[in-house]
């Protein structure tokens, strides 16, 4: 039995228009003309359909915390750690819990369906660690969430850290990560990538550090990373999230870390709205960018994902939840511009985060799951470009959201009539 039928989808992959028939909260078949006239059915009309947004670097504990206790008005990181470090010891369960939940919803509408979060476990209290683990259960009918065990004040730095990080992961928690470039010197640092591998391997559990989130291209914790992901054999399951300090190092070294990054397998996870902000506040003119070597990374072979890291915090005054607008400012700041890098950056928020978090059943092909966006676009580059709205957002087959379409009465002199503008072609790539 079909449960619904999308017809004529357009699909990232360039095959449209196409029908997908549902069953059972998967996907069952992709094709022309599937023949079920008794199924419930939508016309998405050349519309594009994509697997979900997935959002492979976030900070849900910290999210819709502007102002609280002040406004951040720097704007800097330092800053933004400092006033986390005074609204921590004042954060509840029920708040943490009120907040996250709120995210998820404007999560949902916007086709986001998996985030990766960050826990920060430096306060011996574990309240961010209690309420994200609310959160996942509660929202694991319509949102993948994956938790990381976060030392945000530094492995070695913070008093008690070791020992939360531990009690954390024994609560549930799903990652390891890091900080490295936090610690008080380079070689806590690099102590603390290797220790923080070696309870990885040793409790089965994939890694996502924070590393090298930095302007000084001596930040080089990336490379014990990569080197201490080989000698526990844990290649594939190790993520290393920003690595700005890239975008400052001389290419020699660089010529030299991308090809042993990509012989442990890193996945690389780049946050475009967040290290365009927040690095290069030491320079004058020229300004450095601050952005980790996108396009070199993805040219090696590596999983390069984007993250949305935060939305109205400490750090970040902005923000949406739209993953759409995370891969369009990395278009404009990676100089992602050909026709080839555009459908890079689109994956770079789908498939490559996806791939990040493990995610089983993902993508649009029978046997995955039916999580699928509808948007106002009709193929990928469209979709960057005006990032389209989000007609429908379905989980297990089922619509959880839905956004009228975004359409513009005129009223001009012999040009009265309405304009939509996913329906102005541009010149054929």
């Amino acid at each position: 039995m079909v449960d619904l039928i999308l017809r004529n989808a357009n699909l990232p992959d360039g095959r449209g228009p196409v029908d997908i028939a549902i069953a059972g909260g998967r996907i069952m078949q992709v094709a022309p003309g599937i023949d079920a006239p008794d199924a419930p059915q939508i016309d998405v009309t050349g519309r594009l359909v994509s697997p979900p947004f997935v959002d492979a670097h976030f900070h849900m504990d910290a999210t819709l915390s502007l102002g609280m206790p002040r406004l951040n008005r720097s704007g800097t990181l330092l800053e933004g750690i400092a006033l986390w470090g005074e609204l921590r010891p004042t954060l509840t369960q029920d708040a943490l819990v009120e907040r996250a939940l709120r995210y998820c919803d404007l999560a949902v509408s916007r086709g986001l369906l998996a985030v990766r979060s960050h826990v920060d476990v430096s306060d011996p209290r574990l309240v961010t660690a209690e309420a994200l683990i609310e959160v996942r259960d509660r929202v694991r009918p319509y949102l993948d969430l994956q938790l990381v065990a976060f030392p945000q004040d530094g492995y070695f730095r913070a008093p008690q850290a070791r020992a939360a990080l531990e009690r954390a992961l024994d609560m549930g928690l799903d990652v390891v990560g890091g900080i490295p470039h936090f610690e008080r010197t380079m070689a806590d640092g690099a102590a603390s990538v290797a220790e923080l591998c070696r309870i990885a391997a040793e409790r089965g559990l994939p890694v996502d550090m924070h590393c090298d989130e930095s302007d000084d291209p001596q930040s080089r914790h990336v490379e014990t990373l990569a080197a201490e992901t080989i000698r526990h054999g844990l290649q594939g399951r190790v993520a290393g999230s920003h690595l700005t300090s890239m975008h400052s190092m001389d290419n020699y070294y660089v010529s030299k870390l991308i090809p042993l990054m990509a012989e442990a397998q890193l996945h690389v996870i780049s946050n475009p709205l967040i290290n365009i902000t927040l690095q290069g506040r030491h320079d004058s003119y020229p300004k450095r960018r601050g952005m980790t070597r996108v396009p070199e990374l993805m040219a090696a072979g590596l999983n390069v994902a984007f993250g949305h890291d935060c939305v109205m915090d400490p750090w970040y005054s902005m923000g949406s939840g739209d993953m759409l607008e995370v891969a369009q400012m990395a278009v404009h700041v990676a100089q992602m511009t050909s026709v080839d890098a555009r459908r890079q950056a689109f994956e770079a928020v789908t498939t490559n985060p996806a791939r990040v978090l493990g995610l089983e059943g993902y993508g649009i092909a029978p046997g995955c799951r039916a999580d699928l966006v509808v948007l106002q676009a009709r193929d990928p580059l469209e979709a960057l470009r005006l990032r389209a709205r989000r007609l429908m957002v379905l989980r297990a087959g089922r619509v959880i959201a839905e956004t009228p379409a975004e359409v513009t009465q005129l009223s001009l002199p012999d040009r009265a009539g309405t304009l939509d503008a996913s329906t102005i072609a541009p010149p054929a790539d």
